[in-house]
């Protein structure tokens, strides 16, 4: 479905919908505590990159209650991501499938059956501003329901009927906050869980593959692309996914591919099938042998990490390829300007984050829906220079060797 049409409906129709369970739930009372929970639903329907920034509260969780069995509700879009961070059985996760209103409508009831048959005793919505992952939190007739709440402050009204409610905090780095909501369980302060969150997230452990299989996926896609082989290779990701206006200038990209080039590194585009324009206009600016487009070129999440292992730098915007780089050895430079890294950085020790502090960056919150009173003109990102970026990835080249 269209970004911008799911946010009307998400306003003209959740808001009155989570009103609407708001009076129900205060005319049936408080529920009684549960504790140990025995079954927990973590809904998390964001981007892809959302659910590496959340693998620590899963792992937290499963310390805090292990007797309990921990499933998750995602789209399908994303499933593959959370099977690949497995740190819930395969069995365990339900999909959504968001492709068209209707196929949308179908997954809905089919979901709303499955929460009701599955009788969780606690329902973790990590959703900022999504409305319809609040109503399935209640609709779960879950007795414990934890979710983002505003308090004193305006905007993310998800209904009242959230009885562990915590607190939005746009100064913490989201997995700090995600590891908040498991703590929410069983605190009874308010806000909730008003201790810090101990300890930190880690950078997240390689994904380990069973042996052979980065030996085969390396010489499938030397065999693919033999012109850059004995080159180190550079990975550029272009696009902006489904927020364009967190893309860094496509000339930008031009640019620093030349320069990469000249250094003689081999350059390989990757995105989506539906990235290849863009793809296109870098390999046909650069006009070498060296500069390959393996947009649509990995299927799976999957196949991008292992990937990830045949490169040597990895220069993407803000997004899922970022995040799951943090699962590969790879170092990786992003570009942040409508978000921050504050919130969003990836949990990797092998990142740089380019950002600049203009009077209105970040402009993309929990806020405003994510959309951006930007008139499509991002400085934050068009005043990192070329010169800057080549650089640091210069530096970081050399510090990997």
């Amino acid at each position: 479905m269209n970004i911008t049409f799911q946010r009307v409906i998400d306003r003209f129709v959740g808001v009155p919908v989570c009103a609407s369970f708001s009076l129900v739930d205060r005319l049936r009372g408080k529920p009684g505590s549960l504790s140990p929970p025995r079954k927990v639903l973590v809904i998390l329907l964001s981007e892809m990159g959302s659910l590496v920034l959340a693998r620590p509260m899963f792992e937290r969780l499963k310390q805090q209650y292990p007797e309990a069995s921990i499933h998750a509700l995602v789209f399908a879009k994303n499933r593959e991501a959370l099977d690949l961070l497995g740190v819930i059985p395969e069995e365990n996760v339900l999909t959504l499938d968001d492709r068209s209103i209707g196929v949308f409508a179908t997954g809905i009831v089919r979901v709303l059956r499955a929460l009701r048959t599955f009788r969780f005793d606690v329902v973790i919505d990590c959703e900022l501003f999504a409305r319809v992952s609040s109503a399935f939190s209640y609709l779960s007739g879950a007795p414990i329901r934890v979710g983002f709440h505003p308090h004193t402050q305006e905007g993310l009204y998800r209904g009242s009927f959230i009885n562990r409610a915590v607190l939005y905090n746009p100064y913490r780095h989201l997995s700090l906050q995600f590891l908040t909501m498991a703590d929410a369980i069983e605190s009874d302060t308010v806000p909730r869980a008003k201790h810090p969150s101990t300890p930190d997230p880690v950078a997240p452990s390689p994904m380990v593959f069973p042996a052979g299989e980065l030996q085969q996926v390396a010489a499938r896609f030397h065999a693919d692309f033999p012109s850059i082989t004995g080159r180190r290779l550079v990975l550029v990701y272009p696009s902006g996914g489904l927020l364009p206006i967190r893309a860094w200038p496509l000339d930008n990209y031009r640019r620093f591919c030349d320069e990469i080039l000249k250094d003689g590194h081999a350059l390989g585009v990757i995105g989506l099938e539906s990235d290849k324009p863009l793809a296109r206009a870098i390999v046909e600016h650069c006009r070498s042998p060296f500069c390959v487009d393996l947009t649509g070129y990995t299927g799976a999440v999957r196949h991008l990490i292992a990937l990830f292992h045949q490169g040597s730098l990895l220069v993407t915007n803000d997004g899922g390829p970022g995040h799951f780089a943090a699962l590969a050895p790879i170092p990786a430079i992003i570009f942040f300007g409508p978000e921050t890294p504050v919130l969003y950085g990836p949990l990797s020790r092998n990142a740089f984050c380019f950002t600049l502090s203009l009077p209105c960056s970040p402009c993309l919150t929990a806020y405003n829906h994510r959309t951006s009173p930007c008139d499509g003109d991002n400085q934050c990102l068009k005043r990192i220079t070329v010169e800057q970026v080549v650089a640091k990835a210069r530096d970081m080249l050399g510090s990997s060797e």
